[in-house]
């Protein structure tokens, strides 16, 4: 076990540099995100506001991430992708502490939404950053370790935050997220390379970015990604992963937990903590398996899988079927997990892979958004049960798809055995 960890994680980062520099700096922004989520609704709800009010300061956030995630992607093509990775913390590190400062709602909304931008500025910079540095033969593998710290920061996030509001109320979490975003912004900037010269084969004597790209050159490269075939149905598979993750998981499971099952918020938290642990568990094999078996067959399957534990959530009368349907969730989101950034990174046309991941991460962003609005009404319609049920099919309806018109992207027969030390590239 040991020995895999050192092949699999800790010699990968060691022997890539960037690659560890930018898994630090995910770990800590993301810590910033997991501070926040279980202090924001009571804190929205201090300025006394209804619950609708209280839902809309964490759908601007996801707002701002849907409008920045294409320019942002322009940016990292014309200025470069550090502007993305230095600038994002840092206007993340602005909007929190604004928003741990402001006398009303309104305000929040306001800062909310520039925390947001300031996010979505740093995910597309990391996206473009590790298409940079990949390949075919180990985009699975290294992306699997960014994912592993994303996750890993999210999961360390809610009890620090927690702990810091109860001792200190509701806005210190705010200033904790504003000195980890601004800690990360300093180690970004003095130990983020730039790699849109290593991406491009530019010579490093000429500027980043060189002369700007016509904007009809632009428009017609998102034009043809969404023409085609393979990078419009990831997309859609990306946006169905997003609407599961906070229409399903975050929205109607706890009603599903608390209202059929009584299950305290205590009880929740340990599931959803066993399925964050499954998802960090599953990763490093995972991003193995996408490298030497391919693409989509580790995307079809864990769809399949994590499907097949939507429809026991929704059928779940008892407790013991509750877990094993979150213990076959997390082995599926943890196994499809980069597969999906790794297909589009392979296809992203090289001089346009800001725009690529920009565009990729706004169709995820959509789902993150509409998934709440979208399976929470049919819940409300329905029943949860159908709640779910439609999410199921949403996931596993856009997995066939992609099963059936997309192309695998990895070419096995140009893989050839390289030594340890080498495989990180």
């Amino acid at each position: 076990m040991l020995g895999y960890i050192e092949s699999r994680i800790v010699r990968p980062l060691r022997e890539n540099q960037t690659l560890l520099i930018l898994c630090a700096t995910t770990l800590v922004v993301m810590m910033g995100q997991g501070i926040i989520s279980p202090v924001l609704p009571l804190y929205a709800q201090s300025f006394g506001v209804g619950t609708t009010l209280v839902g809309l300061t964490i759908s601007v956030f996801g707002a701002a991430r849907l409008v920045v995630n294409l320019p942002a992607g322009f940016l990292s093509e014309r200025f470069g992708r550090r502007l993305l990775l230095v600038g994002g913390p840092a206007i993340t590190a602005i909007g929190s502490l604004l928003s741990g400062l402001v006398p009303n709602l309104w305000l929040l909304l306001v800062f909310r939404f520039v925390s947001g931008a300031g996010s979505a500025m740093y995910m597309t910079g990391a996206m473009v950053l590790l298409t940079d540095i990949t390949t075919e033969e180990n985009r699975g593998r290294l992306m699997s370790l960014y994912q592993g710290s994303l996750l890993l920061g999210v999961s360390l996030g809610p009890a620090a935050g927690g702990i810091v509001a109860d001792f200190f109320g509701f806005r210190s979490p705010f200033f904790l997220v504003a000195s980890l975003a601004a800690l990360g912004t300093l180690w970004s900037f003095g130990r983020m390379p730039e790699t849109q010269e290593r991406a491009e084969g530019r010579p490093s004597s000429l500027p980043v970015g060189g002369a700007p790209a016509r904007s009809s050159e632009t428009w017609r490269t998102i034009s043809s990604l969404l023409l085609r075939p393979d990078f419009a149905l990831v997309s859609l598979l990306s946006m169905s992963i997003f609407l599961s993750r906070t229409g399903g998981r975050l929205t109607i499971l706890p009603l599903v937990a608390e209202n059929r099952l009584e299950m305290s918020p205590g009880q929740l938290g340990g599931i959803f903590t066993l399925m964050t642990l499954l998802n960090l568990v599953t990763l490093a094999p995972a991003g193995t398996m996408i490298d030497r078996l391919g693409r989509k067959a580790v995307i079809v399957p864990s769809a399949f899988v994590t499907g097949a534990a939507l429809v026991l959530f929704a059928l779940s009368n008892d407790v013991w079927l509750f877990v094993l349907a979150a213990v076959i969730h997390g082995l599926g989101t943890g196994l499809v997990g980069p597969a999906p950034a790794a297909y589009a990174a392979d296809i992203a046309p090289a001089g346009q892979r800001g725009v690529s991941m920009g565009l990729y991460r706004t169709f995820g962003d959509a789902g993150f958004m509409v998934g709440p609005i979208l399976l929470g009404g049919i819940a409300d319609v329905t029943s949860l049960g159908w709640g779910l049920g439609a999410d199921a099919v949403l996931l596993v309806g856009f997995a066939l798809l992609f099963a059936v018109f997309a192309k695998e992207t990895l070419r096995r027969e140009e893989i050839v055995p390289v030594p340890a030390s080498e495989e990180t590239g």
